[in-house]
């Protein structure tokens, strides 16, 4: 028996799920690190959302399977879903760049303790001073394991009971996270980190899509009583917890502390606008 694991049977089989539109900028990165990977027969599926740029192209050239869906990410996901043949699935967004044994240590991770879903975290990349501030915020979850969404997953679940919430896009990560701790689903963090690339943040870039994934708040809530103000609460005390850290970078502590509260006004706001719509 394979001393990292009790189960005998265990099954390495993976599907990478890369949703995306419009990206070009990263999409090639991010797929030629998914055939990379040292784990081996890792099909790459790519979701392309109607993009109009070299975005179609580049996925063409680099998955497996390839397929052609929307309205939005969480469509894209369970559209992949469908199409994977494995026991396994990884999701992944399309300018995150994958270390080459991440698969196989989420795997390693899954078969040494059980786990039904594993998360990667991640840290931010990318120029420019939000950026370094977004960057020095990622800092303080990584070793928060309760911030951190379960991106290896099993198919049989995510075909089931942890599908995509259609209704949401952003939210719908953690709503994946606390549908499988309601479930009793065991959530893992591996011993490794991806790169996520961010590019060079602007604090208009960063509030109009903070204020777009407000407008899915209404439903996480629904979904979640009382998770909005305990996902605060949660990223309050990872602060807290690396007050020293931050500390010693007093001009990007700053900024970051500036770009949250900014996110939180375009997050009610968001929230606000879908209520308004839904009301009428």
């Amino acid at each position: 028996m394979d001393e990292r694991t009790p189960d005998a049977m265990f099954e390495r089989g993976v599907s990478v799920i890369v949703p995306t539109r419009n990206n070009e900028r990263t999409l090639e990165a991010t797929l030629r690190s998914v055939k990379e990977q040292s784990e081996p027969g890792v099909t790459l599926i790519v979701v392309d959302n109607a993009s109009t740029d070299a975005t179609k192209d580049i996925a063409r050239r680099w998955a497996d399977v390839y397929h052609e869906g929307g309205p939005e990410r969480s469509a894209q996901r369970n559209r992949g879903i469908e199409a994977a043949q494995t026991t396994w699935i990884v999701w992944l967004d399309s300018d995150m760049i994958l270390p080459p044994r991440a698969i196989e240590v989420a795997l390693d991770t899954a078969q040494r303790t059980g786990a039904d879903g594993v998360a990667l975290p991640e840290r931010t990349i990318g120029d420019g001073f939000w950026t370094a501030c977004r960057a020095l915020e990622r800092e303080c979850y990584l070793d928060q394991p309760w911030l951190h969404n379960p991106r290896l997953l099993r198919r049989d679940f995510m075909r089931t009971d942890g599908e995509f919430h259609l209704a949401m896009s952003g939210p719908e990560d953690a709503d994946l996270r606390l549908k499988m701790r309601r479930a009793g689903q065991r959530i893992e963090l591996a011993p490794i980190i991806i790169d996520h690339d961010e590019g060079r943040l602007t604090l208009r870039d960063v509030f109009s899509k903070r204020y777009y994934y407000g407008r899915s708040i209404p439903a996480f809530a629904a979904e979640h009583d009382g998770a909005v103000g305990q996902q605060g609460r949660d990223v309050l005390t990872a602060y807290w917890a690396h007050r020293d850290d931050l500390a010693r970078r007093p001009l990007h502590a700053a900024g970051m502390v500036g770009m949250r509260a900014m996110e939180a006004v375009g997050y009610a706001l968001g929230a606000a606008s879908a209520r308004r719509d839904h009301a009428r």
